[in-house]
């Protein structure tokens, strides 16, 4: 077995950050569908401002918001304003297909990688 980089939402931007919201990330659900990302599921996040990372659970946001929230001790580690990657993987015996995404400065799908 394997462990593969599945889905990747690359360049986000984080909109919100905030110590008192119990856990997790929360995505915009157009990133979520585009990216093959599902809600409850876990993910890497990487600061491209910082280099800081960690691995959460993903909620769904308000569809075309474009919020990207880090949310409860998250938020120590990455501040709103900071571009992010956002990985989630798949462990299997066989190459699995990729869904890979930029985004632009607004948060919204620019295209597949």
């Amino acid at each position: 077995m394997r462990v593969f980089a599945r889905s990747k939402i690359h360049h986000a931007t984080v909109t919100q950050a905030d110590l008192n919201y119990i856990g997790s990330i929360t995505i915009d659900s157009d990133l979520l569908e585009k990216a093959n990302i599902w809600p409850g599921e876990k993910v890497l996040v990487v600061s491209l401002t910082s280099g800081a990372r960690l691995e959460t659970y993903v909620i769904e946001g308000e569809s075309g918001s474009g919020d990207i929230f880090m949310n409860g001790a998250a938020a120590h580690l990455i501040q709103k304003g900071e571009k992010i990657i956002i990985v989630a993987f798949e462990i299997s015996d066989e190459p699995v297909e990729t869904s890979f995404i930029l985004v632009d400065e607004n948060n919204k799908f620019s295209k597949f990688l």
